[in-house]
């Protein structure tokens, strides 16, 4: 490829619905030049013909935070306002870019449209998404302000006792920038949003890709509201118990209770729903068919990252179709494998690796 055609080819790929006349204007060249080009671009494969539909395979754009994660571990019983004996691990972390992680490690074609700025901590998260296989190019950059940050103390069971988070740069995301990248979550098989983001982004999103399928991560329950009464726009949706009761408005004490919470999903217009329940595995379901699928019993290292593993795994089974079972057996293991490791995002994730953790649980 020449370098004007990597030029046309990169407008075409930021607007397929350029005319040939812009592309001339932008790069100062004739409009038949152009013409010369395009021929050329189709004839090596790069566009299909008219309306210069790209030749590319499927990808996920996922919505969301990007962040600095730091983790404290206790080695004992922990003691409220005492110093705790213990040790602590900064890695990347946000529940959007720890999605995209998983989804790149299992072989996903994954962008991420997050935000960040521009200290040493916006700059690791960069590279170190571009290292791993995550598409950031089309995140908002602000050079005058720094990466969000997460804060968490861990228990000696390895689950969250208390944490902090410090991410009011993804408020700058407003709904006209993500209109600016309108045609590269258009052209998504899947788009991934967890609530970190704005209401008003929130609602854009919904209104403008309803042909989508729009999978949500409510992250927690205080930022969860935003979506409350507008659930049903969602196609498919991971929540856990206390979220699930919170958005459901129903209380979730048994078995009855979770058929109850499930099916008000459903009638709000929700099609899948999946309600983890830790060691208890998840339930789940779709129109009226319920289930629930128990993990094994495992030594936990690490819970942050388990529900981001999980979410992975939920949209996997989403952007190749397979049904409700398949899906919630594959997170499953995708979650096992999260929790086997200190890293908020196994670097062993792997479709491998999950394989592997299926025959594990069938045996």
């Amino acid at each position: 490829m020449t370098g004007r055609e990597k030029e046309i080819l990169e407008l075409i790929k930021r607007n397929p619905l350029i005319s040939q006349k812009e592309i001339g204007e932008k790069l100062n060249i004739t409009r038949s030049s152009v013409g010369v080009h395009i021929t050329n671009l189709i004839k090596k494969g790069y566009i299909k013909g008219r309306g210069y539909v790209m030749n590319k395979s499927d990808y996920v754009t996922v919505i969301g935070a990007a962040n600095i994660d730091i983790h404290g571990f206790t080695e004992e019983k922990l003691i409220e306002r005492d110093s705790n004996p213990g040790h602590i691990k900064i890695c990347l972390g946000g529940v959007g870019r720890n999605i995209s992680e998983n989804l790149a490690r299992l072989g996903i074609d994954t962008k991420l449209i997050s935000a960040t700025g521009g200290d040493m901590n916006s700059k690791r998260l960069i590279d170190e998404c571009n290292q791993v296989g995550i598409d950031m190019e089309h995140s908002l950059i602000l050079p005058d302000q720094n990466a969000s940050i997460y804060l968490a103390i861990m228990d000696v069971k390895g689950d969250m006792s208390i944490a902090l988070s410090d991410m009011s740069i993804v408020d700058r995301m407003t709904p006209e920038f993500i209109k600016s990248k309108y045609h590269i979550i258009k052209n998504s098989e899947v788009i991934v949003v967890d609530t970190c983001l704005s209401r008003q982004v929130i609602e854009f999103i919904l209104n403008n890709f309803k042909d989508k399928k729009i999978l949500l991560d409510p992250v927690s329950i205080r930022k969860s509201r935003r979506v409350k009464d507008i659930i049903g726009g969602f196609h498919t949706i991971k929540l856990n118990k206390h979220e699930a009761e919170f958005l459901s408005d129903i209380k979730i004490e048994d078995a009855r209770g979770l058929k109850k919470a499930v099916d008000y999903f459903i009638d709000q217009g929700v099609k899948r729903v999946f309600i983890t329940l830790g060691e208890k595995g998840v339930y789940y379901g779709e129109g009226d068919y319920t289930n629930t699928y128990k993990a094994p019993k495992i030594s936990v290292v690490n819970a942050t990252g388990a529900g981001d593993a999980f979410m992975a795994g939920v949209v996997y089974g989403n952007l190749y179709d397979k049904g409700i079972d398949e899906i919630a057996k594959f997170s499953t293991a995708a979650a096992i494998l999260a929790l086997k490791h200190h890293e908020t995002v196994n670097p062993n994730m792997s479709i491998e690796s999950i394989n592997k953790i299926m025959e594990e649980i069938e045996c």
